[in-house]
């Protein structure tokens, strides 16, 4: 009998195992709570590594798809100093090791490369019970329920799978970011461009950071980085964009105009965006019939390694899947053997690239890292 498989989100993680399962003439289907695929912002620039994300990609069969979509010169990086003398400056080897592209065309191209009405939309999950023998059902907020032999939990950091095979919550990471964008920045903000460059920029000093990436056209992506409690970021009014962006850009009294003009000079009103992370050495005992992808099964602090774990992820698993046909546990006990020394270790590199951007050796640490010296974490 032909497995069928159930999988909760349309991420990057969810929609690539959709899609190496569909390779190998194996159903899914992937219920995604919005409406719509257009239904919010998909992020920004991502950059997909050559051992993790491109792998994915090739075993999903779009590799050359997904060459189509990397913006040239983006993996250009710079560090500044707050007062926007430059520290670093690395242009784009032109290698295409790390090549960057937007989230939302890689989301588009896995929604496209996956039959009609695979993903269900505006199916939002509001709990998960295990029915015995492998099987679960999955109740939706509409009433509708489904029962499913093989489920898997794509649906991020707050997935409602997961309890299903872990107790572990996330916990505050102690960091925020606040996102905001300057648009036609080449016109409009020159100097705030000037100073962010062809590709990604970064400004740290100990427990704060100004971190920005120019998207597709002069489109600049800011996240500014704090690390206080969430108890300091619930005393700013984010109702009020502009009040909220100055009351942010306090912070780095002192620092030089074009790199605060990346706050107060936002285009959009300024996103609070808390940094949640699961212990970084987070698995569970095997649960038949049920598994976890990507964010579900490994949230942590951003690193650049996210969006490429949930696509190695989803790759990895359909693969088990096909390398075991009508043996749902063998699959799943393979993938998740695979998987837990692979997330531990990469949530604990997340977490020593934390230190050294936010830490007391920042930004030399990181700089040190940057130039192939041993850096040096305080």
């Amino acid at each position: 009998m032909t497995t069928h498989v159930t999988i909760i989100g349309a991420g990057l993680g969810g929609l690539t195992l959709a899609r190496v399962l569909h390779v190998h003439g194996i159903p899914s289907t992937v219920y995604e709570a919005e409406p719509s695929p257009t239904a919010r912002a998909q992020g920004g620039l991502l950059d997909i590594h050559e051992h993790n994300g491109q792998p994915a990609l090739q075993a999903a069969g779009l590799i050359e798809e997904f060459r189509g979509l990397v913006l040239e010169g983006r993996e250009a990086s710079r560090a500044l100093a707050p007062d926007g003398t430059v520290l670093l400056d690395e242009p784009d080897d032109g290698t295409g090791g790390r090549p960057e592209v937007q989230r939302g065309e890689l989301r588009k191209l896995l929604l496209d490369a996956l039959p009609a009405g695979t993903v269900r939309w505006g199916r939002k999950v509001s709990g998960v019970r295990t029915l015995g023998d492998g099987r679960h059902e999955v109740a939706f907020a509409d009433g509708a329920t489904v029962v499913t032999n093989l489920l898997v939990g794509a649906d991020g950091a707050w997935s409602r799978v997961r309890p299903l095979l872990s107790g572990a919550v996330p916990e505050y990471s102690g960091t925020s970011f606040v996102e905001t964008y300057l648009f036609d920045a080449d016109t409009r903000h020159p100097a705030a461009a000037k100073a962010v460059g062809g590709g990604a920029m970064f400004a740290l000093a100990p427990g704060k950071g100004i971190q920005a990436h120019r998207e597709s056209g002069d489109t600049l992506h800011t996240y500014v980085a704090l690390r206080k409690p969430r108890d300091w970021f619930a005393g700013i009014d984010f109702t009020d964009p502009a009040a909220a962006a100055a009351r942010i850009a306090r912070e780095f009294d002192g620092w030089a105009p074009e790199l605060t003009a990346l706050i107060t000079d936002g285009d959009t009103a300024p996103v609070l965006r808390p940094l949640y992370a699961l212990p970084d050495a987070h698995r569970w005992d095997r649960v038949p019939g049920a598994t976890l992808v990507g964010d579900a099964a490994h949230l942590m602090v951003p690193s650049g390694e996210g969006a490429n774990l949930a696509m190695h992820d989803g790759a990895e698993l359909g693969k088990a899947i096909a390398a075991h046909p009508g043996d749902v546990e063998a699959a799943l006990t393979a993938y998740e053997q695979a998987l837990f020394p692979r997330s531990a270790a990469e949530a604990a590199d997340a977490g020593r690239l934390h230190e050294l951007m936010f830490g007391d050796s920042a930004p030399h640490g990181l700089i040190a890292m940057f130039t192939r010296h041993e850096p040096t974490v305080a």
